[in-house]
């Protein structure tokens, strides 16, 4: 039994009613996210008020020097520890949350997530060949994050050559073959860390795989900020080719629309924003899959007002799942992905039960 997204409605923000709604949301959550950000950033063992963190981010930002109001260890908390990790987060939820978006729609099926690209099992493996075999130098130097999204590009590869093989790319093909894939990395990964020989890779390892935003730096949060960037983007650009292939390929072709290129191409970008997010932050379940769903409830199904409000809650999510990663525990962080599981898991359940449309 597939469950298979319900026909989205047509894109309608020229109407002043749902561009009025539209805007009301987009400038809610986009409030909203400014001030998780900067409440989450002052949130740690060393805590610092939210009117602290505001004046060091605008201090740093715009470059001004003189007289400060607060201590050197409290900016160097803010701006050089966790002000890119908490922006990091930001990056990673929306980014996750869009591709959710997308892959629910290219592959018909309520249930998709990035996981479902394989794109996630091949980053995996790619960061556990670094972790275990790798030395301490080049993991510190970058290199965990250039084989993550080495893996994450040739999953991509083989999820295209599957899909074809003996016909045209079709929802069922990229289904069936991303499922295939992410069993062939996932086994790949266990087998690495069963030869292994080294238990502190291998804890490493299983670490990294559950989600975390420890590693992040100005750097890393930069590159993957225009990763990001590009590919939300991208995706919003061909949102009302989106509407069409949500309704089917029939449909798509009668609007002038080629399925099998826009799958191809929404595909790639995807790959694009996933490999990046899972190169820095690890593996983090539940973000696509849940908040498409709730997005939908806020402003319907057309893609144009669906991808923004979809990568600000995801956005807010993740920043502040984080903030309970990093303080429900401490000084030990829990993996991010045990908390997107702990609320994900019952919003699934909800999900279920309101599924209605299903094929067989």
């Amino acid at each position: 039994m597939t469950a298979t997204v319900a026909p989205t409605e047509v894109d309608d923000l020229a109407q002043p009613g749902k561009r009025w709604i539209t805007a009301t949301w987009i400038g809610g959550l986009t409030a909203l996210l400014c001030v998780t950000i900067v409440v989450a950033t002052g949130i740690g063992p060393v805590s610092v008020p939210p009117p602290t963190v505001a004046r060091i981010v605008v201090h740093h930002l715009l470059g001004r020097s003189g007289d400060v109001e607060w201590s050197t260890a409290q900016d160097s908390i803010v701006w050089l520890v966790r002000a890119p990790r908490v922006l990091l987060g930001a990056c990673v939820g929306a980014a996750l949350a869009v591709s959710g978006v997308v892959l629910q729609t290219i592959v018909r099926n309520a249930l998709a997530d990035p996981h479902i690209l394989g794109v996630t099992s091949g980053a995996s493996t790619g960061a556990a060949v670094c972790l275990l075999f790798g030395s301490t130098a080049t993991v510190v130097t970058g290199a965990l994050a250039s084989s993550a999204f080495l893996g994450a590009l040739i999953a991509t590869a083989l999820l295209f050559t599957i899909a074809r093989i003996n016909g045209q790319m079709t929802s069922l093909r990229l289904l069936l073959g991303g499922v295939t894939i992410g069993y062939i990395f996932s086994a790949a990964t266990s087998f690495l860390i069963f030869a292994s020989d080294s238990p502190e890779g291998a804890r490493a390892v299983l670490f990294w795989l559950l989600g975390s935003l420890g590693s992040a730096a100005w750097t890393s949060t930069g590159v993957t900020a225009v990763a990001v960037a590009v590919t939300l983007g991208a995706l919003f650009l061909l949102g009302t080719r989106f509407d069409a292939l949500a309704i089917g390929d029939d449909t798509a072709r009668t609007l002038g629309f080629a399925p099998i290129r826009l799958r191809v191409y929404a595909l790639g970008l995807v790959a694009l924003g996933v490999g990046a997010v899972v190169a820095v932050a690890g593996t983090i379940g539940f973000v696509g899959l849940i908040i498409p769903h709730v997005a939908r409830l806020c402003v319907g199904s057309a893609h144009r007002r669906l991808i923004p409000v979809s990568a600000l809650i995801g956005a807010i999510f993740l920043v502040a799942a984080d903030v309970v990663a990093r303080t429900a525990f401490a000084p030990r962080e829990l993996p991010l992905g045990i908390v997107t599981a702990v609320v994900g898991a019952p919003m699934l359940l909800l999900l279920i039960r309101r599924l209605r449309t299903v094929t067989s």
